[in-house]
């Protein structure tokens, strides 16, 4: 008598098997899914695309994830710890409005956990795909916008107030636009090599520091403390001042 075969072996018998849960193809797409998703933008990329660079089944790109908007949020649940790192830079400050150094430093958490990014082999991708989707007004961007970088931007946006206490919420909300717009910009130029004859490189660490520089003094520059806040921070009252430079043209006159 012949043994008998066992179910899973036997044609026609047994269930299907699902497909093993195995973290590295699960990887496999999340990356796929972002590189693609920088280079060629959400919507002109398609599933069965994401499975080729995955090198893995069509069927298991919705069996990980779903549809195609669940992915999309993963890539940003998949790096989240990017955000939480910035904040937990934001947080280590001590915020002190007549400190010169306390905003060159809330600017500084706010774009050096990102350029480091875009200077590494695993988070470049994720970096241009933030300066590339999170600027379209679409659902599946304003999704990842309301729930990973809203509170981020508050965050930032409550820092900035308390360094420019002079401003309105609604000023520093605007200035936080134009930093978010200039951090975006150098996250994805590439045309900085040719303007500037070969000098520089995109993303070369040079340009981050210009870039702090350059927010740091747009905002002194678009929302100036009042005169006598510049006068009491330099070390004296507006009447001092008055009475030091009277005495300074009392001994220069002839």
């Amino acid at each position: 008598m012949n043994a008998r075969q066992p179910l899973s072996s036997a044609v026609g018998r047994g269930p299907v098997a699902r497909p093993e849960a195995r973290p590295d193809r699960r990887q496999a797409i999340l990356l796929a899914a972002e590189k693609l998703f920088a280079q060629h933008g959400y919507h002109a990329v398609s599933i069965r695309q994401i499975a080729d660079e995955a090198g893995v089944p069509l069927a298991l790109v919705g069996y990980y994830f779903g549809p195609k908007n669940a992915l999309f949020e993963a890539i940003f649940e998949h790096w989240n710890h990017s955000i939480e790192a910035r904040l937990a830079a934001l947080a280590a400050l001590r915020i002190d409005p007549a400190d010169a150094r306390t905003l060159p430093r809330i600017i500084q958490a706010f774009t050096a956990p990102v350029l480091a990014l875009r200077a590494s082999s695993e988070g470049e991708y994720y970096a241009l795909l933030v300066a590339r989707e999170l600027s379209h007004a679409t659902e599946e961007a304003d999704r990842v916008l309301r729930r990973y970088f809203d509170p981020l931007a508050t965050a930032f946006i409550d820092a900035l107030q308390q360094a420019l206490p002079h401003a309105s919420r609604g000023q520093v909300a605007w200035g936080y636009q134009f930093a978010l717009g200039a951090l975006l910009h150098h996250l994805v130029d590439q045309r900085v090599a040719r303007l500037s004859g070969g000098d520089n490189r995109p993303a070369e660490p040079a340009g981050g520091a210009l870039l702090v520089n350059f927010i740091v003094g747009g905002l002194r520059a678009a929302l100036p403390r009042p005169r006598a806040a510049r006068a009491a921070t330099a070390g004296g009252t507006p009447a001092s001042a008055s009475t030091t430079r009277r005495n300074n043209a009392r001994r220069q006159a002839p």
